[in-house]
């Protein structure tokens, strides 16, 4: 028997299948169109390029496994979280989806935080509206495509139309409808006075579930489409960041995520709500049921590599960027880069924010600007570490994955910026692996998340900081820290 996770990312769509003792039998991903941009701060998907990707990968697993769709036991799901979902009433897509990172809501935000308030949304959310959540998007097609509004009957996020697609059943998950931004994250339910408050119809927004819990089974189309066997059974699943702290067993407290993804993310357990009463951090409900997380997000964390690759190193590996960046010298000789490609959501919740490098001279060669960009996110991410400490979160070690935890060189300045030991897991599969695992939790093959994360999670390298490094670093992300303030002001006028 098998289980399937599936990963609704920005990239593409990831399909994996774990056997009963949790270990990975196959993987296939699947690529997703280009996103569009057509203005700045702007980013649309396609759902349906999703649902293509999603039967194509799901093919290409069970091809690769070289099982049949009657060989898997459950599937989870996890995805990008915030995106804006719109279906009409016959549940077809009515526009395309404004993405995680769309920054083009700030007067939406305005607007909620004015009817409201703001310290009031932090009451009634955990967290206050910002631009990347569900809720100010929905309310630019509002105000700006308002026959599209007009013809709305449901809300979902980008990995529960999927789920609809194999399912029919309409259902979100308690994590990602923690981002939606009209969710009371304490008491794990929608936000009544939120919705009544802004004259949001309830019945657009789905039941929740626990991500662990069984709601919907593949239908006899879905299994066509994909291969799988009709009745096969579901579970709601989690948005990438909870479900990827599963894939890393961060279940329990002491040990916080970091993944190195499109964006950053730092990510801590907490048993009880408690959040930031300056929203800089996101409290939401974690995958582990009656937990909760907290995180803190750069917008464009591994998206800052990828823009220099893209864009100034067009061809070059990775790798190859990577032993560039190594021949330069720690603080990359006072060059910083500001890692604000898509504004930024911690710590300042600015969409106006903008990147770029502070400190440039003649003497600097292109080593420097590498490595002052691995920097620069490390710099970033650290910021979210300090404030969820703030908080009152212990951390003692920090699990690191996604794209930028595959290179030991990144790993180890993140230990010596961080202070703390910094490991990976044997699976860096993160978010697909989590939802694996949700699956099995829900179908079964575990009695809960806990003893699930237990038996399937360990660790394998370990990077303890340099002392003199970390020194050398603390210096560095004191200066790091004065740059936003400086040039808060300039953000606007650009």
């Amino acid at each position: 028997m098998y289980w399937l996770g599936i990963d609704v990312g920005t990239g593409g769509t990831r399909a994996l299948l774990l056997d009963e003792n949790g270990n990975v039998a196959a993987g296939c991903t699947e690529a997703h169109a280009e996103m569009q941009m057509q203005k700045p701060l702007w980013a649309e998907q396609d759902p349906d390029d999703w649902w293509r990707a999603t039967q194509a990968a799901i093919r290409g697993v069970l091809r690769e496994a070289q099982v049949d769709g009657a060989s898997i036991k459950g599937i989870g799901f996890s995805g990008q979280m915030h995106g804006l979902v719109m279906l009409d009433a016959a549940g077809t897509v009515i526009r395309p989806s404004l993405i995680w990172c769309d920054q083009r809501s700030q007067s939406q935000v305005d607007w909620i935080h004015s009817r409201i308030g703001r310290e009031r949304v932090i009451q009634l959310t955990a967290n206050p509206s910002i631009t990347g959540f569900t809720l100010p998007k929905l309310l630019w097609v509002r105000d700006n495509d308002p026959a599209s509004y007009d013809r709305l009957h449901t809300v979902l996020l980008p990995k529960d139309y999927v789920r609809f697609k194999l399912s029919g059943e309409l259902a979100q998950d308690v994590s990602d409808a923690s981002g939606t931004g009209v969710f009371d994250v304490a008491n794990r339910n929608w936000s009544r006075p939120m919705l009544e408050e802004l004259g949001l119809n309830p019945s657009w927004f789905p039941p929740v579930f626990e991500s662990s819990q069984l709601c919907g089974r593949i239908t006899t189309e879905a299994a066509v489409a994909t291969g799988l066997h009709p009745g096969t059974p579901m579970v709601a699943g989690a948005g990438d960041q909870a479900a990827s702290a599963v894939g890393n067993g961060i279940v329990e407290t002491g040990i916080a995520s970091c993944t190195l993804g499109t964006s950053g993310v730092v990510f801590a357990h907490m048993d009880a709500p408690a959040y930031d009463p300056g929203g800089r951090v996101h409290t939401f409900c974690h995958a582990v049921p009656g937990k909760w997380h907290v995180m803190g997000v750069t917008q464009g964390a591994g998206l800052s590599l990828q823009w220099f690759r893209n864009t100034l190193a067009p061809g070059e590996s990775y790798d190859s960027l990577m032993t560039q960046a190594a021949e330069a010298n720690l603080g990359s000789n006072g060059l910083f880069w500001l890692p604000y490609l898509m504004g930024e959501r911690t710590p300042h919740l600015d969409a106006a924010a903008r990147g770029g490098w502070i400190g440039i001279t003649a003497r600097h060669q292109r080593r420097d600007l590498i490595r002052s960009i691995i920097e620069g996110v490390s710099f970033s991410q650290k910021d979210c570490l300090d404030i969820i400490v703030e908080i009152g979160v212990e951390l003692i070690r920090v699990r690191a994955s996604g794209g930028g935890a595959k290179s030991l060189f990144w790993r180890q300045i993140l230990a010596d910026v961080f202070a703390r030991r910094v490991s990976t897991v044997a699976s860096q599969e993160g978010s697909a692996y989590g939802a694996g695992l949700l699956a099995m939790v829900g179908t079964g093959g575990f009695s809960s998340v806990t003893e699930a994360c237990s038996a399937c999670v360990k660790d394998t390298t370990m990077i303890d900081p340099r002392p003199r490094e970390s020194v050398s670093y603390s210096r560095q992300h004191e200066i790091y820290r004065t740059l936003y303030p400086t040039l808060k002001a300039t953000f606007r006028l650009l």
